[in-house]
């Protein structure tokens, strides 16, 4: 493997259709496609700044980076990634690619980040700002999140997500064959039109979760006061700590709570309208 050190490059692929480089402090400068059509690539301790730099790689490491605002779009259309300790600026990250492995990894632009990505491992890592973080994206495994951007795993596929702060809106919309455990998710609308969506030990916060979900499940979960009308047109088995607010016209399933502080049952609920809903010991 080649060792390029020390170095820069700008204007338009410098390195184009490159092999088996080791780059340690290397800064891309402004211009595009650095490191476009190339394989086992490891980049360490270097510096992004053009558009494009990682289009088309394949089995490639990148280690103590960063990524500025002018890197935008860098890793599209690539596979066989492992990430890690680094910093990203730019938005547009990872789209239409495979096999990701990060650790460690801060987007301080997650706007349209991971999209149509396949197979994705993440450990610790934080998502801020953007919209729409993981649309389209299937069998994503995920240790440690926190995330603020707005409407994260849309239609997203076969997820399962560990210790996660999500402050949000909309998210989880339209998901299939999702869990997530022990985590904290803040946001109106939550889980809306999902499949196969299951919360384990986690807090939810904000109006109207959980609505039009098929599958549902809720094992010792816990909701914010702010929490109404809850599961409106859902299917769902739930097992809830403590005290929920307000549930509205679930469609079929049964509800557990320790307390419960109104249902509604109106003119507008759905066939078979026969969900259980009872208070814990009752």
């Amino acid at each position: 493997m080649q060792l390029i050190s020390n170095k820069e490059f700008g204007g338009e692929r410098p390195l184009f259709a490159s092999h088996d480089l080791h780059l340690d402090n290397v800064s891309i400068l402004a211009g595009e496609s650095a490191i476009k059509e190339c394989s086992n690539i490891i980049a360490t301790n270097c510096r992004f700044e053009g558009n494009y730099p990682f289009w088309h790689v394949h089995d490639f490491t990148i280690r103590n980076c960063y990524f500025a605002v002018g890197g935008r779009s860098a890793l599209w259309y690539s596979d066989h990634l492992k990430m890690a300790d680094t910093v990203v600026d730019a938005p547009k990250m990872f789209r239409e690619m495979s096999d990701i492995e990060i650790e460690n990894v801060e987007m301080n632009d997650a706007d349209e980040v991971f999209w149509r990505c396949n197979r994705i491992r993440a450990k610790n890592l934080a998502l801020h700002g953007g919209t729409y973080p993981f649309m389209f994206s299937n069998d994503i495994y995920v240790d440690g999140l926190e995330s603020d951007s707005k409407y994260v795993f849309q239609y997203a596929r076969n997820v399962e997500i560990h210790h996660a702060k999500i402050t949000t809106k909309d998210a989880f919309w339209e998901v299939e064959n999702v869990a997530i455990y022990d985590s904290e998710l803040n946001g109106e609308y939550l889980g809306w039109h999902s499949r196969n969506l299951r919360l384990v030990n986690c807090h939810i916060a904000g109006e109207q979760p959980l609505c039009y979900a098929h599958g549902l499940v809720l094992e010792n979960c816990t909701f914010d006061a702010a929490c109404d009308r809850a599961f409106e047109y859902s299917v769902l088995d739930a097992d809830i700590k403590g005290s929920i607010t307000n549930i509205k016209n679930p469609m079929s399933g049964k509800i557990v709570a320790d307390a419960i502080g109104s249902v509604t049952l109106d003119e507008n609920i759905k066939a078979p309208a026969d969900c259980i809903i009872q208070e814990r010991g009752r």
